[in-house]
Protein backbone atom coordinates (compact mmCIF):
# COMPACT_ATOMS: atom_id res chain seq x y z
CA UNK A 1 0.00 0.00 0.00
CA UNK A 2 1.35 3.42 -0.36
CA UNK A 3 1.76 5.43 2.39
CA UNK A 4 0.50 9.27 2.16
CA UNK A 5 0.29 11.67 5.23
CA UNK A 6 -2.62 10.12 7.20
CA UNK A 7 -5.52 13.12 6.75
CA UNK A 8 -6.77 14.34 10.25
CA UNK A 9 -10.18 14.67 11.36
CA UNK A 10 -10.02 15.77 14.85
CA UNK A 11 -8.48 18.81 16.70
CA UNK A 12 -5.26 17.76 18.05
CA UNK A 13 -5.90 20.18 20.85
CA UNK A 14 -9.10 19.09 21.89
CA UNK A 15 -10.05 16.23 19.48
CA UNK A 16 -13.32 17.76 18.72
CA UNK A 17 -14.38 17.01 14.87
CA UNK A 18 -12.73 18.78 12.46
CA UNK A 19 -14.60 21.19 9.46
CA UNK A 20 -12.87 21.57 6.23
CA UNK A 21 -13.09 25.09 5.22
CA UNK A 22 -10.60 25.22 1.78
CA UNK A 23 -9.84 23.08 -0.28
CA UNK A 24 -7.32 23.74 -3.17
CA UNK A 25 -6.92 21.73 -6.47
CA UNK A 26 -3.45 21.04 -7.04
CA UNK A 27 -3.10 20.71 -10.88
CA UNK A 28 -4.90 24.19 -11.79
CA UNK A 29 -5.01 26.09 -8.29
CA UNK A 30 -8.97 26.86 -8.08
CA UNK A 31 -9.83 27.52 -4.46
CA UNK A 32 -13.21 26.82 -2.94
CA UNK A 33 -13.88 28.00 0.21
CA UNK A 34 -17.33 26.76 2.68
CA UNK A 35 -18.47 24.45 5.47
CA UNK A 36 -17.65 21.06 4.74
CA UNK A 37 -17.68 17.80 6.64
CA UNK A 38 -14.84 15.52 5.92
CA UNK A 39 -15.44 11.60 5.76
CA UNK A 40 -16.60 9.51 8.89
CA UNK A 41 -13.47 7.22 7.51
CA UNK A 42 -11.12 9.98 8.69
CA UNK A 43 -12.17 9.27 12.37
CA UNK A 44 -10.45 5.69 12.07
CA UNK A 45 -6.84 5.41 13.22
CA UNK A 46 -4.26 5.05 9.57
CA UNK A 47 -3.63 1.54 10.78
CA UNK A 48 -7.60 1.21 10.65
CA UNK A 49 -7.85 2.86 6.99
CA UNK A 50 -5.07 0.31 6.21
CA UNK A 51 -6.92 -2.61 7.94
CA UNK A 52 -10.15 -1.27 6.15
CA UNK A 53 -8.63 -0.59 2.45
CA UNK A 54 -7.24 -4.50 2.96
CA UNK A 55 -11.16 -5.87 3.78
CA UNK A 56 -12.54 -3.76 1.14
CA UNK A 57 -9.45 -5.44 -1.31
CA UNK A 58 -10.22 -8.90 -0.50
CA UNK A 59 -14.00 -7.94 -0.77
CA UNK A 60 -14.74 -8.74 2.65
CA UNK A 61 -13.54 -12.40 2.29
CA UNK A 62 -11.85 -12.56 5.95
CA UNK A 63 -10.15 -15.89 5.14
CA UNK A 64 -7.93 -13.52 2.82
CA UNK A 65 -7.53 -10.90 5.24
CA UNK A 66 -6.25 -13.45 7.34
CA UNK A 67 -4.00 -14.61 4.99
CA UNK A 68 -3.19 -11.03 3.30
CA UNK A 69 -2.25 -9.46 7.23
CA UNK A 70 -1.07 -13.27 8.46
CA UNK A 71 -3.53 -12.58 11.69
CA UNK A 72 -5.99 -15.19 12.63
CA UNK A 73 -9.81 -14.99 12.25
CA UNK A 74 -10.33 -14.05 15.49
CA UNK A 75 -8.13 -10.78 15.13
CA UNK A 76 -9.27 -10.12 12.16
CA UNK A 77 -12.79 -9.99 13.82
CA UNK A 78 -11.51 -7.95 16.78
CA UNK A 79 -9.89 -5.10 14.74
CA UNK A 80 -13.41 -5.37 12.43
CA UNK A 81 -15.20 -4.88 15.65
CA UNK A 82 -12.62 -1.81 17.01
CA UNK A 83 -13.31 -0.06 13.47
CA UNK A 84 -17.20 -0.15 13.45
CA UNK A 85 -16.93 1.01 16.83
CA UNK A 86 -14.33 3.95 15.92
CA UNK A 87 -17.16 4.76 13.33
CA UNK A 88 -20.06 4.75 15.72
CA UNK A 89 -21.53 1.57 13.40
CA UNK A 90 -21.81 -1.73 15.58
CA UNK A 91 -22.26 -5.20 14.42
CA UNK A 92 -24.92 -7.35 14.71
CA UNK A 93 -26.39 -6.88 18.49
CA UNK A 94 -25.62 -9.60 20.65
CA UNK A 95 -29.22 -11.06 20.63
CA UNK A 96 -29.18 -11.30 17.07
CA UNK A 97 -26.36 -13.12 16.82
CA UNK A 98 -27.55 -15.36 19.18
CA UNK A 99 -30.50 -15.95 17.36
CA UNK A 100 -28.27 -17.05 14.23
CA UNK A 101 -26.44 -19.25 15.84
CA UNK A 102 -29.22 -21.32 17.55
CA UNK A 103 -30.74 -21.29 13.94
CA UNK A 104 -27.31 -22.62 12.84
CA UNK A 105 -27.71 -24.78 15.16
CA UNK A 106 -30.97 -26.50 14.68
CA UNK A 107 -30.51 -26.76 11.40
CA UNK A 108 -27.66 -29.04 11.80
CA UNK A 109 -29.68 -31.20 14.61
CA UNK A 110 -32.73 -31.06 11.90
CA UNK A 111 -29.88 -32.64 9.06
CA UNK A 112 -31.07 -29.69 6.86
CA UNK A 113 -27.37 -28.53 7.36
CA UNK A 114 -24.09 -30.63 7.55
CA UNK A 115 -21.68 -29.80 10.94
CA UNK A 116 -19.08 -28.87 8.30
CA UNK A 117 -20.98 -26.10 6.88
CA UNK A 118 -22.24 -25.20 10.26
CA UNK A 119 -19.00 -25.13 11.88
CA UNK A 120 -17.95 -22.68 8.91
CA UNK A 121 -21.07 -20.68 9.00
CA UNK A 122 -20.28 -20.23 13.02
CA UNK A 123 -16.80 -19.30 12.20
CA UNK A 124 -18.20 -16.31 9.76
CA UNK A 125 -20.27 -15.01 12.06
Amino acid sequence: MDRKPAPIATCPSCNARLKVSRMLCADCGLVVEGDFTTSRLGLISPAQQEFVEIFLAARGNIREVERVLGISYPTVRKRLDEVLAALGTSALNASEEQRQREEILSKIEKGKLSAKEGARLLREM
